[in-house]
C-alpha cells in the first residue's frame, strides 16, 4: 500500500496562539502531502520495496534503497516520518515538565528539565538553515542532537524521542525569522505523555 498523511489529531487551530492555524494546514496538507506524494512516486521504480516500513527504508542510511531513488526516499521518506512524529507529540493544553521515568532520565542525562530545554533550543537555533532538533535514545542514553533537512536520526541507528521541526515553513507564518521565539513558545504546545510513549518504546 502506498504511504498515506496521517490525519492531525487535533483541530488546525487548537495549538493557537502558540502555532497558528494556517501554518498549521499548510504544513500538514501541503508540506507532508508533497513528501509522502513524493515519496510514493519514488518506490514506484522500486517494487521489491513495496512493504517495508518508511523506517526500513531509512535504517541504515537507506541501505536497501537503490542508489538512483535514494536521495527522494531519504528526503521524503524522512519528511513523512518526522512529520508523523511531529505531530503526535503536540496538542492542545500542553506544555509543563515530563515526569516519571521521562523526567528522571531527562534529569540524570541533562542535570535539570531547565538546562534540557535550554540545550534542545541551542540545537534548534544552532541548525543553519533547515532541520530539526531531537532528543534521541543512542546506546541506553539520552542525547541531543540536530539534523539538516529532513534526515531522521534512525538512519544514524538513533531512537527519536522527540523532534522540534525548525524549518521556515513550521514557523515563518507568525514568527518570521524569529526562530528562538518560535522555539520558546513550542514548549507550550509539548504532549509529554505521547513523548514518554515514545521514550518506553525506544527501549
Amino acid at each position: 500500500m502506498p504511504f498515506t498523511v496521517p490525519s492531525l489529531p487535533y483541530a488546525f487551530d487548537a495549538l493557537e496562539p502558540h502555532i497558528d492555524k494556517l501554518t498549521m494546514e499548510i504544513h500538514h496538507d501541503k508540506h507532508h502531502g508533497a513528501y509522502v506524494t513524493n515519496l510514493n512516486k519514488a518506490l514506484e521504480s522500486a517494487p521489491n520495496l513495496a512493504g517495508k516500513t518508511v523506517e526500513e527504508l531509512l535504517a541504515n542510511n537507506c541501505s536497501i534503497v537503490p542508489e538512483n531513488i535514494k536521495t527522494a526516499v531519504r528526503n521524503n521518506g524522512g519528511g513523512h516520518l518526522n512529520h508523523s512524529m511531529f505531530w503526535t507529540i503536540m496538542g492542545p493544553g500542553g506544555g509543563g515538565e515530563p515526569s516519571g521515568e521521562l523526567g528522571s532520565a531527562i534529569g540524570s542525562a541533562f542535570g535539570s528539565f531547565a538546562t534540557f530545554k535550554e540545550k534542545m533550543n541551542a540545537a534548534g537555533v544552532g541548525r543553519f538553515g533547515s532541520g530539526w532538533a531531537w532528543l534521541v535514545k543512542a546506546g541506553g542514553k539520552l542525547d541531543i542532537i540536530s539534523s539538516p533537512n529532513q534526515d531522521s536520526p534512525l538512519m544514524e541507528g538513533k531512537f527519536p524521542v522527540m523532534g522540534i521541526d525548525v524549518w521556515e515553513h513550521a514557523y515563518y507564518l507568525k514568527y518570521q525569522n524569529r526562530r528562538p521565539d518560535y522555539l520558546g513558545a513550542w514548549w507550550n504546545v509539548v504532549n509529554w505523555t505521547e513523548v514518554q510513549k515514545r521514550f518506553a518504546a525506544g527501549k
